[in-house]
Parts: structure tokens; C-alpha cells; sequence
């Protein structure tokens, strides 16, 4: 820690020194933290507690790191802060983008640090391996830039690439497994090789950071390469991928040798791991930049990987994938436009193609903006988002079943297929939303929607997506923000290892099928294509008085495969139309619709009971459950699974403030110049 004189240690920081020692005289392992200098608050990057600031990693008393059962909601409060803020899944990747904001970096340099450390503590969810999608604000020039690192399939994919072996051989890749219970056998394609995609996270990030990084990019590994070298404990979430997908981690020696014990049993929550494969890699893309993944010895293992032919102890046959060395070579992540559209008093901007999220989420808003939402708005208003209204919930998972109607026939890589008119124009007019905003009744509900018509070629549907998937929003001290949708596509990937992180299974995200009975289908495989995909990494601007982008409202995204376009949805609405805080709207009850008959109730909100049925109906005693059944609803009160990061630029006693909400039902925390107001 810095020294200072006496006269300037205040109270907090003697409190700490004083609990600190207590600690180490007590034998309790913890981590010291550089603070910053005199003129800045002690409790920058810690957690505040009534207690005093608690810094990740201590081993002290309400560490946010200290592993624990995971859990289906997990309350959190609202956190301010002065002039910077980042919000994650994860304690360590908040705390390592803090660290870089703190320092004076910007927000493309937080995302990288973020990134790395997201790779090593939340594995099961993105990495080196993986693709995401970014949103980055220039306050200085208000520019929206968006950045696509999704992952393509090779240049010699064909449209069957993920239903047939070869054009000889029309079996479907392999594994094909044998369940014990039923002896029927089906196939895993996620499992094989041709699942996997060609990375793009770490070229996209390094596209990002060269545009607007203040830091070395050298210097944003440092939390990375520690983490992996001295080794952190399993936190709840990890230990349940592990636990879930041990059987299936068998595939790969080096998987296995990771994840599982010498026995094969899944290492459990609070196991010290360490990676030194991974601090190898990192130190790698440190000194040479993301050349390091893309050619030499990490590329050519990232290629055997894929080609992979049998896997786990009984040597089972897989279908290798078809990528080589030039695919990754070749791989470019790309600057795109925004998805910009006004809605109300606000702009608000999303992921553009191969995403649909940025367009889906826009579609809903825009149905959603020919109704007074606000009369509608939850009640017994409370930190967790208070009560959602029968009413409230019916309009907004309407409104969402015509959006995703329309992205399931039209939404695809645009680099290959084109949307309806050539740009998102056609798919968001106004006068189009407005009359789809028509078709929804107040009394009942649709149950499934029909895509709009358009003059295009006949087009058939395809909704596939995993879940594998986390978010990052990030302020830095100059206005910067990033917004940042990260994936392997789902929990655990493709299952196979490689210098210390996982691959992804992301081309499952195309349609197996290259056409239905009504059409080709967007959304097929093609060599070179990157699979659609529903991130939604969000940025909310007021709507200046010229009708152009004003100052910074909000940023949001979560994870959750398809649903992500529900839950970023549901926090734009409880920002925007029902006037919660970033801590509230984050927290409130996951709810909404994809195209179908059934409507989400997030059953592990406590302002939820999903518990009581009635009539052998889940939740059917809740009045919102019960309500939304009487309006032709399908009701599923499961839990969901977001993972939703919100900052909120705010007006506080007179003083702009960064307010955070991360989602209680994963164990991110906010971080930043925090302060109680």
C-alpha cells in the first residue's frame, strides 16, 4: 500500500491497516492493494460494506471473492461512483478492470484486463478461445463504434457441414452417445469438431485498443498471468459447470487434467487451481499481440484440437472439424455501424449483423413505443425491482414475440445475406412497428407470432443458440464506455482444452438445416459466415433537442443465449419507462417471450412464488402467474439465467454520479471510485 503522512490517513484506511493486521497475526491469507495517491478516496476498486471497504481478494470478512455456494438470487444494493465504474460476472475481472481505470486507462483497456481474467475465473462462459461483440463510446467525439469479433466457420464449410460427414458419407458428425435410461442414441455435434468456430475475442479486443487504448497493451495482463500463476479458488459457478459437464470433459485429457481430480471427480467449489498454461498464453499475447493466438504454436494446437479424431478413455470416434491454420491466419474482427434508433426521449444504440440483438431488441421497442408503458410499471417498487404488472409483462413479451418472429426468417451475417430492403431500415420503420404494435390485444395473447412480409426470397425460420456467454459495462474517467458481450457459445464449449482455456462450440449457433419447407434459411451454414448470434450490448443516450445523439444515459447486456434479447429488454424498460435505478432495473424479474406460446417468469426473483402450485401448475397461486394465464399465457416460473451489468449516468443531490446494478443471480459486483451518498 502507498505511504502516507499521518495527517492525511483517514479513518477508513487506519480501520483497514488495523483489521489487516489483525488478519495476518491471525494466520488469515490476504492480498495488499495499492490505493492511489492522497488526493484519491481509500476505497477505490474495493466493495463498501457498513464496515468499511473490503478489497477483492483480501481474505478478509465480506471478500466478494471468497467462494460460495451458487445460488438463484443473491440481493445486491445500488453502488455509486464518482467519475468511474466497471460492472462484470466476476469479482477478480471487476477488480482487474478497476485497477486499469484507477491508473488512468480507458475503458478499451479495462475490457482487455477484464477479458483476461474473465477467461481464467469464469471459463465455462467466454475466453481466448471465443468471440464477442462491443459497443464503445468516445465521449470526446460522442461516436458509437461497434466492434464484431465473432467466430467464423472455415473456408471449407459447406451448408452441411453441421448435418453430414462429408458429401460421401450423409450420417450426421460424431459423437453419437447412448443414453443409459433409454438406450437411444443421439448425437452430440457440439462435441465434435465441427463446432468450433475460429476465435475472435482477442483480435477484436486488439482492434478496440488500438483505436482507443491510452495504456500499453502490454501492460493489461499483469491480473491474468498472477491469477493464473499463484492460483485462485473455484467459485459456486465454476464448480456447477465442472460438476455438470465432467462426463463430457472426458473428451480431452487436458480438459479433464484441469477441471477433474485424479479420480474423475469434478474439483470442487473452493479448490485452489492454478493454470500456468494459460499465464504461458497470456504472456505470450502480451509481448507479441493477438499474432500470438492467430499463428505459431498456439494457433497450430488451437487446429489439432479441432481435428481431434476420438476422445475419452474408451477412444469414441469424433468428426474433426475442417479448419486449418489459414482460417486463423486470415481471421479479420471488423468495425461495424451501430443499430441506432430513438425511442421516446432517448437514443438507443445495439449490436448490428452477424447480432441480432441490437436489431431484435430495437424491434420490441419500437412496438413497445406506441404504449404508455409507464402506467403500467411494477408495483411495491422495492431494491430487488418491486412487482412486475400482468399488464406490463403481457405488453413487453408481445411486443418480443413479433421481434423475434422477424429475426428467426431475417437476421443472419449480412456479409452473405441481406436483410430485407438492404439495411435494417425495412425491419424498423416506424410506420412498420406501428402497425405491429396493432396486432397485440390487451385482452390476450398471441401465443406465436408471424414474421412481417417483406419482398425477399422465400426464406425458412431457425432460433439456435446456446447460453455460454457473460457481459461487461465499463466507465473510465473521460466519459469512455465500453459495453461488451463475450461468449464460447455454451457452458463449457466444445469441451476441448488448449494452452489453458477452452475452445468454443459457437457454430451450433447456425441452423444445422440449410432450408425448411418454406425456404433457404438466413441463418445457414457458409464457408467463411459467422452464426447469428443474440448479444445485445447496449448503449442509452438522452435524445438532443436537434434530434441528434446527446449525453450518456446508460449502458447494459447480460448474458443467456437467445433470452438475452428478454433481459436486456426488461432493464431498458425499467430504466427508461418505469424510472429505476441501475441496481433495481438489473435485479427486477426476468420476464418476456421469444417466438413462442410460453412466456418467462423468473421463478428465483423473491417477488416471485413459483413455489405454491395450483391445479399441479407451478407458481399458479402468484397473482402475476395467474394473471398472465388468464390472458392465454403459457407461464414457465423457471429460474433464468442472466447476467446482467447496468451503469446508469444519474443526477444525485446536484452531482452527476455512476450508479451500478449487477445481477444478483450470478456473482459479479460493481467496483470503481465508490462512494456512500
Amino acid at each position: 500500500m502507498n505511504r502516507l503522512d499521518k495527517a492525511n490517513e483517514n479513518p477508513m484506511r487506519r480501520s483497514f491497516k488495523l483489521t489487516a493486521t489483525v488478519a495476518l497475526m491471525a494466520g488469515v491469507a490476504m492480498t495488499l492493494y495499492a490505493c492511489g495517491g492522497n488526493s484519491e478516496p481509500d476505497n477505490q476498486c474495493a466493495q463498501l460494506t457498513d464496515n468499511g471497504a473490503v478489497v477483492v481478494g483480501s481474505g478478509l470478512p465480506g471478500d466478494p471473492s471468497a467462494p460460495e455456494l451458487s445460488s438463484g438470487f443473491k440481493p445486491k444494493a445500488l453502488v455509486s461512483a464518482r467519475s468511474y465504474m466497471v460492472v462484470t460476472a466476476n469479482p477478480h475481472a471487476s477488480k482487474a478492470g478497476c485497477e486499469v481505470l484507477k491508473k488512468g486507462g480507458s475503458a478499451a483497456d479495462a475490457a482487455v484486463a477484464v477479458q483476461m481474467v474473465l477467461g481464467l475465473v469464469e471459463p465455462q462462459s467466454s475466453g481466448l478461445g471465443g468471440g464477442a461483440f462491443m459497443l464503445h463510446y468516445d465521449a470526446k467525439t460522442k461516436k458509437v463504434q461497434a466492434y464484431d469479433g465473432r467466430e467464423t466457420a472455415p473456408a471449407a464449410a459447406t451448408e452441411d457441414y453441421l448435418r453430414h460427414i462429408s458429401a460421401t458419407n450423409t450420417a450426421p458428425p460424431l459423437p453419437v452417445l447412448t443414453a443409459p435410461e433409454s438406450g437411444a442414441s443421439f448425437n452430440l455435434l457440439r462435441q465434435s469438431g465441427r463446432s468450433v468456430g475460429t476465435p475472435g475475442a482477442v483480435r477484436m479486443l486488439e482492434l478496440a485498443q488500438k483505436d482507443y487504448g491510452s495504456l500499453p497493451w502490454k501492460d493489461l495482463f499483469q491480473s491474468g498471468v498472477q491469477l493464473a500463476t499463484d492460483g485462485f479458488p473455484i467459485s459456486g459457478r465454476m464448480a456447477d459447470a465442472i460438476a455438470g459437464s465432467r462426463t463430457l470433459l472426458t473428451t480431452d485429457p487436458e480438459a479433464a487434467a484441469y477441471f477433474l481430480n485424479a479420480d474423475g471427480s469434478a474439483k470442487a467449489l473452493g479448490t485452489i487451481i492454478k493454470n500456468p498454461a494459460y499465464a504461458a498464453s497470456l504472456t505470450s499475447l502480451s509481448a507479441s499481440g493477438a499474432n500470438a493466438l492467430y499463428t505459431g504454436p498456439i494457433a497450430e494446437n488451437i487446429v489439432k484440437k479441432i481435428k481431434m479424431t476420438s476422445g475419452g478413455s474408451t477412444s469414441f470416434p469424433i468428426t474433426p472439424g475442417l479448419t486449418e491454420l489459414s482460417d486463423l491466419a486470415n481471421y479479420q474482427a471488423k468495425r461495424r455501424d451501430p443499430v441506432c434508433t430513438t425511442y421516446r426521449s432517448y437514443w438507443v444504440c445495439g449490436m448490428g449483423a452477424p447480432s441480432s440483438g441490437g436489431m431484435t431488441v430495437a424491434s420490441a421497442l419500437g412496438v413497445l413505443e406506441n404504449f404508455d408503458l409507464g402506467v403500467y410499471k411494477p408495483t411495491a417498487l422495492d431494491a430487488n425491482g418491486g412487482k412486475p404488472t400482468v399488464l406490463g409483462v403481457h405488453l413487453v413479451s408481445e411486443a418480443e414475440r413479433m421481434a423475434y418472429a422477424d429475426r428467426n426468417k431475417y437476421m443472419a451475417d449480412t456479409d452473405f445475406v441481406p436483410l430485407p430492403g438492404g439495411s435494417t431500415a425495412a425491419l424498423l420503420d416506424k410506420k412498420y412497428l406501428k402497425s405491429r404494435a396493432g396486432l397485440i390485444s390487451l385482452g390476450r395473447s398471441m401465443g406465436t407470432a408471424t414474421a412481417g412480409t417483406f419482398n425477399t426470397t422465400p426464406l425458412g425460420s431457425s432460433d439456435a443458440e446456446g447460453k455460454g456467454t457473460t457481459h461487461m459495462t465499463i466507465v473510465d474517467k473521460q466519459g469512455n464506455v465500453v459495453v461488451m458481450t463475450t461468449t464460447i457459445e455454451s457452458g463449457m464449449g466444445s469441451f476441448r482444452m488448449t494452452n489453458g482455456f477452452l475452445l468454443n462450440n459457437q457454430l451450433t449457433d447456425f441452423s444445422v438445416l440449410p432450408s425448411d419447407s418454406t425456404g433457404i434459411i438466413a441463418n445457414r451454414v457458409q464457408a467463411n459466415k459467422r452464426p447469428r448470434s443474440s448479444m445485445a450490448p447496449t448503449l442509452v443516450f438522452k435524445l438532443a433537442s436537434d434530434g441528434s445523439v446527446g449525453d450518456f444515459v446508460m449502458g447494459t447486456g447480460s448474458p443467456g443465449g437467445a433470452t438475452i434479447i428478454q433481459y436486456v429488454t426488461k432493464t431498458l424498460v425499467g430504466v427508461l419507462d418505469w424510472g429505476m435505478d441501475a441496481q433495481q432495473a438489473t435485479s427486477m424479474v426476468d420476464f418476456g417471450a421469444a417466438n413462442s406460446a410460453t412466456t418467462n417468469v423468473g421463478g428465483e426473483n423473491p417477488n416471485v412464488n413459483a413455489t405454491t402450485p395450483v391445479g399441479g401448475i407451478a407458481g399458479g397461486s402468484d397473482p402475476l402467474v395467474s394473471g398472465l394465464r388468464a390472458l392465454g399465457h403459457t407461464v414457465s416460473v423457471a429460474a433464468q439465467i442472466s447476467g446482467i451489468s447496468t451503469i446508469v449516468k444519474a443526477q444525485r443531490n446536484g452531482s452527476t454520479v455512476l450508479e451500478g446494478g449487477a445481477d444478483p443471480r450470478r456473482e459479479g459486483i460493481v467496483l470503481g471510485d465508490t462512494f456512500k451518498p
